[in-house]
């Protein structure tokens, strides 16, 4: 089985759609009557979801004119909540056919299919010409995907002289001894989190220069304390989370991430990268 094969099986679902509408319905909603901020609990697949997209995305400086890219968008949660809060045209590409089918249902529930769009597609072979975007983003991606100097390439070639690229990655430690399973692998041969010094490696051999660079280690944690305390308060998950996404395994995937954070093994990580302008 292909690396690819094996990333897009991880994440296959069936039946994604009629979970999250059932969701809906918890919640007193309709496809009609749901908005971006409703679905942010499922579809934003990342640690800190909406609250980390606010505080990462903010430092893309997006205007409403800008061509956006969303890399490994999953159901495309971000891509809609730029959209929305920005007015951007936005793109979204990702592996995984069951995500791009439903979140391609979630933007026209929303009314955002004018605004929103979602490929199939691997991110090391993107489908758009050179110099398409003024913005590119990915967020919990590159540990799925062992080229990274190939990634950062083709984020490269697609987008505009000037343009900024945002990548928050969960990011390689200090520590080893690594515990399974996680939100994005079940398995060692699957997992290719990496170093921030070998992302900003393959950032350089790309062409990039790294504006900023921060560790979220310590958001991480107090974040799933936080979470962990309001599904406690409520006897269990909200009705729409990423447990839908996960199925069974979530409660044994969340904790063992948060071990392996808390236990000094990886980190999630922000860093904001520009391509340099043409010479005049």
């Amino acid at each position: 089985m292909s690396e690819m094969d094996t990333v897009a099986g991880h994440y296959s679902h069936g039946g994604l759609l009629a979970a999250i509408e059932a969701g809906v319905r918890a919640l007193g909603k309709t496809p009609e009557t749901v908005t971006v901020d409703d679905l942010g609990p499922v579809d934003e697949f990342h640690i800190g979801g909406r609250q980390a997209s606010e505080a990462f995305l903010g430092q893309l400086r997006f205007e409403p004119t800008d061509q956006v890219l969303d890399i490994g968008c999953g159901l495309g949660g971000t891509a809609r909540f730029v959209a929305d809060r920005f007015g951007c045209q936005v793109t979204g590409i990702d592996l995984t056919g069951d995500y791009i089918e439903t979140g391609q249902a979630l933007c026209g529930w929303l009314g955002l299919n004018g605004q929103v769009r979602l490929d199939q597609g691997s991110a090391l072979a993107m489908p758009y010409g050179v110099d398409s975007f003024d913005r590119a983003f990915m967020m919990h991606v590159g540990m799925n995907i062992a080229d990274k100097k190939l990634l950062f390439s083709e984020v490269y070639r697609v987008l505009k002289p000037g343009g900024m690229f945002g990548l928050y990655d969960v990011m390689r430690g200090t520590l080893d001894g690594f515990v399974y399973p996680v939100p994005w692998t079940s398995t060692a041969e699957a997992n290719w989190v990496a170093p921030s010094a070998d992302y900003e490696t393959a950032l350089a051999a790309a062409g990039f220069r790294i504006a900023a660079n921060r560790n979220r280690r310590q958001f991480a944690i107090e974040f799933f304390a936080s979470l962990r305390a309001a599904n406690a308060a409520a006897n269990g998950p909200p009705p729409l989370g990423l447990h839908i996404l996960m199925g069974k395994s979530a409660a044994q995937k969340v904790g063992n991430l948060v071990a392996n954070i808390q236990e000094g093994r990886v980190a999630p990580v922000e860093m904001i990268a520009q391509k340099p302008e043409l010479d005049p």
